[in-house]
């Protein structure tokens, strides 16, 4: 049986100094058991077939959509993290029951969140599975994710159909640097040399021209897909073209701790770090940024799934660098998200986090619980577990 038990956390730190007192052990499982009683009840009442959950509905149950949805990876992907922490095979049978609809995502080629879509669900299940089938679908990804590189702007086209032959320009968000770890996963792992170049192609392109001086990165640009130059740089989920977007930063540090982490290019760690402290520089005292750094006192809200994925990189980072300021404002961030200030209590709620922002110039999904919040914060929570275990993340 799913376990039901839980854990009721009470507040675990003011808001205050960056030198608040480490989260324990216990306070990390204990998170952990709030994720259990919150899945279960999502997993009791929610069926495969209505779809893979997003976000929330005003009455605090998951809003499902289609497997092409950006977001289908996270909500499996939650429930693989859940039992790589419990090792319980009923936790095991559900995250193999989600992730199975995804399937035929190996052959999207819609746009270039397959990424996201399979490697945080099928990456995260064959890690812990070694299933070969699991294996496969990974690889067949990545090659499908490899047809929409634009040889002539050296960077992989993040939307818009590549098919259409009338397409004279093409965008690039900084997200897609989340995409490249699985093409650098398969081309270890039985795939094709050619798309770790793809990555690293990539990865140098955006490190190139998508970011500013400061550190800060520009979430949306405009090729011209004949000669490969940037016609346009600018926002579509930040305040401004020339603000910084929070999970947009969080996307670009977390991209290229990853990318050194996988290559040991001292290029990559500079991006990093330069991404970090820009980012911590003007992180407020709590450790929750606004969903845009920018955002004016009239749109004050917080991104809890920015924090999050921040959170997860700078974990690694700290690990990567020995840097032990990383790894504190990492606790300071999910001690402060590990609170009633943004878990989930309350019987109707079914996911973990509350307070994230997906886009609020659309008055899309702001200030509610979205799928990538909870994945990014268990992640996180099992990295800092490990290290506070002294093991290898």
């Amino acid at each position: 049986m799913l376990s039901n038990k839980f854990v009721v956390l009470g507040v675990m730190v003011a808001v205050g100094a960056w030198s608040a007192s480490a989260m324990t052990l216990e306070e990390i499982d204990g998170v952990f058991e709030f994720a259990e009683l919150q899945y279960k009840k999502a997993t009791d009442s929610l069926t495969v077939e209505e779809g893979i959950p997003r976000n929330s509905h005003a009455d605090g149950t998951w809003n499902q959509l289609g497997i092409t949805s950006w977001t289908s990876g996270f909500f499996p992907g939650c429930l693989w993290l859940i039992y790589a922490q419990n090792q319980d095979d009923d936790w095991k049978k559900e995250a193999q029951k989600w992730t199975a609809p995804l399937e035929p995502l190996k052959t999207y080629d819609h746009h270039h969140d397959v990424g996201f879509m399979v490697f945080c669900s099928y990456g995260e299940g064959y890690r812990l599975t070694q299933d070969p089938e699991y294996k496969a679908i990974i690889l067949q990804t990545a090659d499908t994710l490899a047809t929409r590189f634009r040889p002539s702007g050296g960077i992989i086209q993040s939307w818009g159909s590549i098919h259409n032959e009338n397409t004279k320009t093409y965008r690039v968000i900084i997200d897609n640097m989340m995409n490249l770890e699985m093409m650098l996963w398969a081309s270890k792992n039985g795939g094709d040399e050619t798309l770790k170049a793809i990555a690293l192609t990539h990865a140098d392109t955006t490190m190139k021209h998508h970011f500013r001086p400061d550190g800060s990165s520009f979430h949306k640009l405009t090729y011209e897909l004949e000669s490969g130059k940037v016609l346009l740089k600018q926002t579509h989920q930040g305040y401004a073209d020339d603000s910084m977007w929070a999970r947009g930063q969080a996307w670009a540090l977390y991209g290229y701790t990853m990318m050194y982490r996988e290559t040991e290019e001292e290029r990559y760690l500079e991006t990093a770090e330069k991404a970090a402290a820009i980012y911590l520089k003007r992180l407020p005292k709590d450790g929750i940024p606004r969903w845009d750094f920018d955002a004016p006192d009239s749109k004050p809200f917080k991104d809890a799934s920015a924090a999050a994925i921040a959170s997860s990189a700078l974990v690694e980072l700290s690990q990567l660098t020995g840097k032990k300021e990383y790894l504190a404002a990492a606790e300071k961030a999910l001690e402060e998200l590990s609170t009633d200030r943004y878990l989930a209590k309350g019987e109707k709620y079914q996911c973990l986090l509350l307070h994230s922002v997906g886009n609020l110039n659309r008055t899309s999904e702001v200030d509610v619980n979205i799928s990538y919040a909870d994945y990014y914060f268990l992640e996180a929570l099992s990295r800092l577990k490990k290290v506070k275990q002294g093991q290898p993340l």
